[in-house]
């Protein structure tokens, strides 16, 4: 594990403790994500805060600029924190760990659903049933479309993937008969 990784861990754990404090866990998860769909949107500003050249007083000042109204205290102090001490970079990863470690604490758990089609909001409530039995968690569900599928789902929750498509499918009984060929 990188020490970038380690640090990024270190500051959403800090951060999610401090949100828990506030009973604001859910809210801060929103606002970092919000934070980081800005960053993206906006490349240059992204460059700008992300610049090693631009120092720190400069890069505050555009984040109060920005958000500052937009955010409680203790996301955007975190946001703070990250420009002083140079760690800017972390940002989309502590914001992966942040949201890995509240839903494990509140019992929850993203689900991302590869389709070939477009899924009705009734498939996907059926998916998060299913897969909230399966795992005893409350699943949220985030639908992308794959065209490369020929048919069927591919769902992955954390690091593990459920492949009912038809392509692993083939897959499978390929790498079955090519074992009792071989036999």
């Amino acid at each position: 594990m990188s020490q970038d990784t380690v640090v990024a861990k270190r500051y959403a754990r800090a951060l999610f403790e401090l949100a828990q404090e506030q009973n604001k866990i859910a809210a801060v998860e929103e606002e970092l994500k919000a934070v980081v769909s800005v960053m993206q949107d906006n490349t240059d500003f992204e460059k700008l805060i992300k610049h090693p050249g631009l120092g720190a007083e400069s890069k505050t000042a555009l984040l109060k600029n920005v958000f500052e109204s937009q955010l409680s205290e203790i996301t955007f102090n975190t946001l703070l924190l990250l420009v002083e001490k140079g760690r800017e970079d972390l940002l989309e990863a502590l914001v992966n760990y942040y949201v890995t470690i509240a839903s494990d604490a509140l019992g929850q758990a993203q689900a991302t659903v590869y389709t070939p089609v477009e899924l009705s909001e009734a498939d996907l409530s059926h998916i998060s049933a299913t897969f909230s039995n399966l795992t005893g968690k409350q699943i949220r569900v985030v639908s992308v479309l794959d065209k490369s599928l020929l048919g069927g789902i591919k769902v992955r929750i954390g690091d593990r993937l459920y492949d009912g498509s038809l392509s692993g499918k083939l897959e499978r009984l390929e790498k079955t008969l090519n074992q009792t060929q071989a036999l």
